[in-house]
């Protein structure tokens, strides 16, 4: 069997000009970055369209520790479409170093579902999240050079919020003490890193809709308190204009095509279990512009990228999906069964069974909180059998969700075609898109919202410390923005050990902060970080590179 990089390999691209032609991509708007992969100018997003695209979100249950396919299915369906003679284009986020050396691997799909070229995307790519690290340790040295050169914002440094970024997994600097060695060399304060996918930069220039919208929204950062209580923003540093140069190009999204040679816009890679969880707005709208249905992705299971997707991105753009398509595995619901990982391989229709309300909760959802027709896809494993399949769908049947399997990793877009049909099938009917709270709803209501209607919870409890800044947000004039939730990806709750479709629980919300550029509020939860560790046996132990610079290893 071959692996992934080596399929990928098999494939002669198109050159990327050509793809952008036949996308409809006028090439005064393509930035080639090489043969296979080029940027596009965003200003052709001001030219006037009366294109009226269809829009699909891909979703999934909650997943193993390993990830269940969901960018895989969005690309091969993607394909589907196309086989079927639809203009389709995909929107997808760019991975991050950290699980691509981690556990998880990367994030351009699998097998013959697939955007090429693979290792590039994996790797650097076209530089956006080496920027959006410059910009954000930018922002990190004027504040402390700030502080050393007197102070005059009367910073205090032990209310400083704002953390320098690195995007790898390294938990030694998720609590670091900086600015040692004597006067010359900084003030002394404690400090701190997060991945660079959590940092606030790079959920602006995803949500960002312009240069001068990016440059605004930089501006409105807030780095820390004053010794008086006042929030301190980046624009009283003068820092938003030096950010928005070093962000200027990141800010173009990025072509490529999958393996079938369908565009693919992929722009921007907020986790969903810490960020937002979404690609950039302008690589949605530009799949939307090239492609008659544009398909987009949104991080891990439904309570994390969907919900996000659709009460931040679609509150902020207007944007709202026709359809969506749900994808589980037989493996993750084992697995939300109290199957070990180990077997996971193993027919078990006991585990099944336990493990269906996940994803049932997760098709209501969709339907009840949201107002949107949705399908699920299983993403077929070679260890799946027809008995599980069967129990799939004969409980779906019953919320009336249809299944359609979804054998991509194997057949590329032929695997795609029933669920592409069901898809067509599903943008033409009417829906009645909502969010799960309505605009304006002070924060403490907006988290009770989304854990009571969406996770099930019985409701939220804030620590001591979440409740002083509760208050010091609503002092503030943030006490009515969207909340952006950092929670586990492996559960409804916020313990990861949790699974299936628990009831009978609280969310417990630790710490409050405001994205103040972003124009949200971030609730962190439970034990989840914003700076990740490298597992015992890192993916990056078995990543190589041969003398004819040829990378292996890459998942």
């Amino acid at each position: 069997m071959l692996s992934d990089i080596e399929i990928a390999h098999s494939v002669k691209p198109l050159p990327i000009i050509e793809v952008a032609r036949e996308a409809g991509v006028d090439e005064k708007y393509v930035i080639p970055y090489g043969f296979d992969k080029a940027k596009i100018d965003y200003s052709l997003l001001n030219e006037p369209t009366d294109h009226d695209a269809k829009l699909v979100l891909v979703t999934a249950i909650n997943p193993t520790p390993a990830g269940e396919g969901k960018t895989t299915t969005t690309i091969g369906l993607a394909d589907g479409l196309r086989r079927r003679g639809v203009k389709s284009a995909v929107a997808l986020r760019e991975p991050s170093l950290g699980p691509v050396f981690g556990v998880k691997g990367g994030a351009a799909g699998g097998g013959y579902a697939q955007v090429i070229p693979m290792e590039d995307i994996n790797l650097h790519f076209t530089g956006d999240f080496h920027a959006i690290g410059a910009a954000n340790n930018l922002l990190a040295a004027m504040l402390d050079n700030h502080i050393q050169q007197g102070n005059a914002l009367g910073i205090d440094p032990k209310r400083i919020t704002w953390k320098r970024a690195v995007d790898m997994n390294d938990r030694q600097l998720r609590h670091i003490v900086d600015g040692l060695g004597g006067r010359a060399q900084g003030v002394p304060r404690e400090d701190g890193f997060d991945i660079t996918v959590a940092s606030e930069i790079m959920a602006i220039l995803c949500l960002s809709t312009s240069i001068t919208d990016l440059k605004n929204r930089l501006g409105e950062i807030v780095v820390g308190y004053a010794y008086d209580g006042r929030p301190v923003r980046a624009s009283e540093l003068k820092a938003q204009g030096a950010m928005a140069a070093l962000l200027k190009d990141a800010l173009k999204p990025n072509l490529v095509q999958t393996l079938e040679h369908t565009p693919a816009f992929v722009h921007g890679g907020p986790f969903a279990n810490i960020a937002h969880g979404c690609n950039s707005i302008m690589a949605t709208r530009m799949a939307m512009r090239f492609g008659d249905i544009a398909i987009t992705e949104a991080g891990f299971g439904a309570d994390l990228g969907a919900e996000k997707f659709l009460d931040i991105k679609c509150r902020m753009t207007g944007l709202s999906p026709d359809a969506v398509v749900i994808v589980a595995t037989a493996r993750a619901l084992k697995y939300n069964g109290g199957v070990a990982k180990a077997d996971l391989n193993e027919e078990n229709l006991e585990a099944l069974r336990a493990g269906l309300p996940n994803l049932l909760r997760h098709v209501d959802n969709i339907q009840s909180v949201y107002g949107l027709p949705c399908v699920v896809a299983i993403n077929r494993f070679p260890s799946d059998t027809e008995a599980e399949l069967a129990l799939i769908e004969e409980e779906c049947k019953k919320l009336g969700v249809n299944v359609k399997l979804s054998e991509v990793w194997a057949k590329g877009g032929e695997g795609a075609l029933e669920l592409a049909d069901e898809v067509m099938r599903l943008v033409e009917q009417p829906n009645e898109f909502r969010f799960s709270y309505e605009d304006g709803t002070d924060i403490a209501d907006a988290i009770e919202a989304v854990a009571t209607k969406v996770y099930r919870a019985d409701g939220v409890d804030f620590t001591p410390a979440a409740k002083r800044q509760l208050a010091q947000l609503r002092e503030n004039g943030f006490g009515n923005l969207p909340v952006c939730i950092a929670k586990t990806q492996y559960s409804f709750t916020d313990q990861d050990k949790v699974l299936g479709a628990p009831e009978g629980f609280r969310i417990t919300v630790r710490e409050l902060k405001v994205s103040a550029g972003a124009h949200f509020v971030v609730a962190l939860t439970g034990q989840v970080l914003t700076m990740p560790g490298l597992p015992k046996v890192p993916a990056a132990e078995n990543i190589d590179v041969d003398e004819n610079g040829v990378i292996s290893g890459l998942f």
